[in-house]
């Protein structure tokens, strides 16, 4: 009996799992319909954190869409469709954050903390485990409580 040397089983879990591979913060995007072309499509060029710390609208996000069509990305109009839906969706005007996955960025632009505020909220978190609550943010040493308090209503947990 072979057996897989450890590249080839790498590499073939990189191609059955386009854009998971080049970018691993994507498998942290919310599930749903057109993830997987958002990590196929978008992050063959950039990370997921540059999608999430935007809130567009439809007309916005097909706006970007088609600039990044313009520079190179690659995906049938079928993909394309579904990552504009996706990111409608997901990242629109309305839509909160989900503070159990949001990288540094999203938690910078979004609930407006400082750089030492995120950086303590993901420390905390990887140390601490998940948030119920955004009461549970309190928690984090160094968070401005009336910032999150004003916020709450943008967050997901």
């Amino acid at each position: 009996m072979s057996t897989i040397k450890f590249p080839y089983l790498l590499a073939a879990f990189a191609w059955l799992t386009p854009g998971f591979a080049a970018d691993p913060s994507a498998k942290l995007l919310p599930d749903g319909p057109g993830k997987d072309a958002v990590a196929k499509v978008c992050s063959e060029c950039h990370a997921t954190d540059n999608i999430r710390k935007l809130r567009l609208s439809h007309d916005d996000w097909s706006e970007k869409i088609g600039d990044m069509v313009d520079r190179g990305a690659e995906g049938t109009e079928e993909e394309l469709a579904a990552v504009l839906d996706y990111l409608t969706r997901n990242f629109g005007p309305e839509s909160k954050i989900l503070v159990n996955t949001a990288p540094l960025t999203e938690l910078k632009s979004i609930l407006k903390l400082t750089n030492e505020e995120a950086l303590a909220v993901v420390d905390y978190r990887k140390q601490n485990g998940n948030f119920t609550h955004w009461t549970g943010l309190l928690k984090v040493p160094g968070i401005d409580g009336k910032k999150l308090e004003a916020r709450k209503d943008l967050m997901a947990f």
